[in-house]
């Protein structure tokens, strides 16, 4: 996958079959188009491309309301990932300011999508919403292809046993630690991409050294404080581990700590790919090393016999 940061630099493009969204965690929804303008841009000897934002648009326009406490299942890293392994073949990362926000649905399709990249199909979600104060819809799109000359397709909605699946229904399930349900509607396991450091002392002082997980991006989403089972990606290798979410209340930002099954837990600097499998425990004791102590073993020994 080519990342593209602004369409200037989105160059030989060949018949841009074309996406645009957040698609904050890239879920089973995300996957549908994705799979769905790879399609087509195999049937027109093409290549897939989405468009997305950086930073989220709720950020830029209502930063003191609505995007104020909007929280993120990926960071743009985890994202970039999650893309590339969803075989996308162009991602385009539009820097979304004020200014950008005043683009009308019109100059977006004409001036962008057409103009910039030469777009010959572009696909959307359902319900799906473009341009200044959400004016373009499906139908607007579909008005203007027949003028333009452009294909234009709508993905319904996708849903998990009579449940539909967005990302705010993902960020409310990883809010509460149901980290299984959050895994069935991503279709794949929540993870943080971060740097491993020196885990606190905290742990290490009742035999279980850690080590801490570098959350890089401010407003990425953390599940609660608790106990996990999680596997480690580290040099092309998975180890499982523990995963361990707490919280001193003198930070804003929650801990997360690592304590790999049956391996040294002395390597650090590198980073690492922490997979969520299940949420063993909601809640840990820190204030009592006997009662913490007592909650990791049981923890260890529950995560051990996982098949995962």
């Amino acid at each position: 996958m080519q990342v593209h940061h602004g369409f200037e630099n989105a160059k030989g493009i060949r018949n841009a079959v074309v996406t645009t969204g957040s698609f904050d965690g890239v879920h089973i929804g995300h996957k549908a188009i994705i799979n769905r303008i790879n399609q087509i841009a195999q049937s027109v000897n093409g290549e897939s491309v989405l468009i997305t934002f950086y930073p989220h648009p709720r950020k830029v326009l209502y930063p003191e309301t609505d995007g104020k406490d909007l929280m993120f299942i990926s960071s743009q890293k985890e994202k970039i990932e999650l893309l590339r392994k969803a075989g996308l073949n162009h991602l385009i990362i539009v820097n979304f300011s004020i200014e950008f926000s005043k683009t009308s649905s019109e100059q977006f399709i004409r001036e962008m999508l057409i103009g910039k990249i030469d777009a010959k199909f572009i696909v959307v979600g359902f319900n799906h919403h473009f341009g200044h104060n959400r004016q373009g819809d499906y139908q607007y799109l579909y008005n203007l292809s027949q003028e333009l000359g452009f294909g234009v397709e709508e993905i319904p909605e996708q849903d998990i046993q009579h449940e539909t699946v967005s990302s705010t229904t993902i960020r409310k399930a990883i809010k509460e630690g149901r980290i299984q349900r959050a895994n069935a509607y991503l279709d794949h396991q929540y993870i943080i991409i971060g740097g491993l450091g020196r885990g606190t002392h905290l742990f290490t002082d009742i035999d279980f050294p850690t080590l801490t997980v570098q959350v890089e991006e401010v407003g990425k989403l953390i599940p609660p404080n608790g106990i996990y089972a999680v596997a480690v990606q580290w040099n092309d290798t998975q180890y499982k581990a523990m995963g361990i979410v707490w919280q001193n209340s003198n930070e804003e930002q929650p801990f997360v700590e690592i304590h790999i099954l049956d391996f040294d837990n002395n390597f650090h600097d590198d980073e690492a790919t922490i997979f969520f499998h299940k949420q063993i425990q909601l809640g840990i004791t820190i204030t009592n090393k006997q009662i913490l102590k007592k909650e990791l073993d049981e923890g260890k020994l529950l995560i051990d016999e996982l098949i995962f």
